[in-house]
């Protein structure tokens, strides 16, 4: 029947908490449906419950903020769509104890989804709200592995345009809970999966089929590289910069840093100005002054 909705709010609402892990009220409202009450996305999430498919918990120290979470039964539904092929969340998603343990840093990964999504709404710019994938698994040999916090895949320009550039992101977003120098230590992972080939039993490259890196799999570029900072002040931003930059200097001469943007901004700048503003540091260039959009020619663009 032309006209009836099949449940494509309830789809959406389910995938997004699937993919996302995680989400507060306010949060899944601003994803899902901003141009409607939130007294409706509070009825649907409370439907998708009864129906077995999400759950909560309270933080009673956010003032009893609900946090919003798939079922196994969920996650088993959303992951058979197509949409969500691929992306599976860990064993624990489900499990409430493992969602207050995680809720901190899980909700500002949803937050710095939403600020993104939002700036492209604003822009026209094509970002849907399954074009942020949380943790894709990303290996660099010897049973080690890439995971950044977020995939995020954007579009610049109209949304029913075909010229707009096609950009691709790992996020990183760190709330301060580690130092600085083990912040700065995810370069080097990044600069391994760059150059990663894996070892193929028995298969020698050659020229007519030569083995490339393993990401090439994946992407057309290499993603850029953002680092989200959050859960400090100024001073502890700068700090954080800076052991980025001095990790960047211990990569050279890899060309990893040439070829790929790396950036690294405030969420409290985001929030603040957009992550389209040139509120962005590039981690190569010293300049303590250089601001960058995100989305703009760094290096090159991807």
């Amino acid at each position: 029947m032309i006209g009836v909705d099949a449940g494509g709010g309830d789809r959406l609402a389910l995938g997004v908490l699937t993919q996302y892990r995680m989400a507060t009220t306010e949060q899944m409202h601003r994803v899902i449906a901003p141009s409607v009450r939130i007294e409706q996305t509070r009825r649907r999430l409370a439907r998708l419950r009864a129906e077995g498919l999400v759950d909560r918990i309270t933080l009673p120290q956010a003032g009893r903020t609900r946090v919003w979470f798939p079922t196994a039964y969920g996650v088993q539904l959303a992951s058979e769509w197509p949409e969500m092929r691929g992306h599976r969340p860990s064993r624990t998603v489900s499990d409430p104890t493992a969602v207050r343990l995680k809720a901190g840093h899980t909700l500002t990964v949803t937050g710095t989804a939403l600020a993104f999504l939002e700036d492209a709404r604003r822009h026209g710019d094509l970002f849907r709200p399954l074009d942020w994938i949380p943790e894709v698994h990303h290996p660099i040999g010897s049973g080690e592995a890439v995971i950044p916090d977020a995939l995020l895949y954007y579009r610049r320009g109209p949304a029913d345009g075909d010229n707009g550039a096609m950009l691709r992101a790992f996020v990183e977003v760190d709330r301060a809970t580690m130092g600085p120098e083990r912040l700065a230590a995810k370069l080097p992972a990044y600069e391994r999966l760059y150059r990663y080939v894996p070892a193929v039993p028995g298969r020698r490259p050659t020229l007519q089929e030569p083995v490339l890196e393993e990401w090439r799999r994946r992407y057309p570029l290499f993603p850029r590289v953002l680092f989200v900072l959050d859960g400090t002040g100024p001073a502890g931003v700068e700090n954080r910069i800076s052991a980025l930059r001095a990790g960047a200097g211990l990569l050279a001469p890899s060309r990893f840093l040439h070829d790929v943007p790396v950036l690294a901004a405030s969420l409290a700048d985001l929030l603040q100005d957009s992550p389209s503003a040139p509120v962005w540091r590039p981690v190569r260039d010293p300049d303590p002054d250089q601001r960058v959009p995100w989305t703009g020619s760094v290096h090159r663009q991807t």
